[in-house]
């Protein structure tokens, strides 16, 4: 089975203040960066648009009527500080959600053995009634729930390595024992939480990692906290927020990981997944600002998923 792809263009179409950091320049990096003879294999879907009853998995009805309240129909609105929505924005972020699921049900359907989600805007910042960090809905955590009211699994596991700790997925799955929240992070920065102390219903597993931390830090993190716990979890999905901003050359964060250390924990994470969950991965796009180190993490990480068994 192949590696599915999911794309769509009016991800280009969410438009960001002069300077911001998550710009449409970013999907058109990784869409170049996809584009070549070595990833001819992939399988490309267009993304689909959400259903309500998506949003709803892990948002109220008031947030999503919020997000329809704050859309404009020209120029921008800041939802907070950092979070812009121009007039596609919503349209944008409901198609994430749509491509996530749909990237599960391929996987659960065995219409692919894995997936890579080249999405925008990102969604682990956002909590069930607060849209914040450059993103609107949770899609890793939509797709997580997805899986298990549509495809009726028992475990999902949700494996952030993004530079930001996912807070709205923590917050979503904080009671929840059905699925393992895993999360290497920098630590102290943006949103602030993420200690290793913050363990929800036992279902919890942050790794922070320290300024200047560097691959071997960030392998060890694995080693010692996310993979033993995902081999206790034996989770039936994995579900990747795999943000790039960890990587050394990255504006917005002080970690020191290259291409190969997202290769490694690709490759650690598609052992797990072929001993308990059928070799069933689904990763969606999170964060990554500086596009060099964007375009040949996307790449890196999508070869090695292309590589499973």
């Amino acid at each position: 089975m192949a590696t599915l792809l999911i794309h769509h263009p009016v991800f280009a179409e969410h438009l960001v203040p002069f300077g911001h950091p998550e710009r449409p320049e970013r999907i058109h990096a990784v869409e170049v960066a996809l584009a070549g003879d070595r990833f001819a294999a992939l399988k490309r879907e267009q993304a689909r648009m959400a259903d309500v009853e998506m949003i709803l998995l892990c948002h109220p009805q008031s947030h999503l009527e919020a997000m329809r309240h704050y859309s404009p129909s020209e120029s921008m609105i800041r939802v907070d500080a950092d979070t812009t929505m121009s007039p596609k924005t919503l349209e944008a972020a409901l198609i994430a959600v749509g491509g996530a699921c749909q990237a599960v049900d391929a996987v659960m359907d065995g219409d692919a053995r894995n997936a890579f989600c080249a999405m925008r805007p990102p969604g682990h910042h956002a909590e069930p009634e607060r849209a914040m960090g450059f993103c609107f809905f949770n899609q890793a955590a939509i797709a997580a729930r997805h899986a298990q009211r549509g495809h009726g699994i028992a475990r999902v596991a949700i494996v952030d390595w993004d530079v930001h700790h996912g807070n709205g997925t923590q917050a979503i799955f904080w009671n929840d024992p059905s699925v393992l929240y895993a999360s290497t992070h920098q630590m102290p920065l943006y949103p602030g939480t993420g200690a290793a102390s913050e363990t929800g219903a036992g279902n919890i597993v942050n790794a922070p990692l320290a300024p200047g931390a560097d691959g071997a830090d960030f392998r060890a993190a694995f080693d010692t906290a996310i993979l033993p716990a995902l081999e206790s979890f034996r989770p039936e999905l994995i579900i990747i927020s795999a943000g790039f901003d960890a990587h050394s050359r990255d504006p917005l964060a002080q970690l020191e990981l290259d291409e190969a250390d997202f290769v490694w924990a690709t490759e650690r994470l598609m052992e797990l997944a072929d001993r308990h969950a059928r070799g069933r991965i689904v990763s969606i796009l999170e964060g990554g600002y500086d596009l060099r180190a964007l375009a040949a993490s996307t790449a890196a990480h999508v070869e090695a998923l292309m590589r499973a068994g």
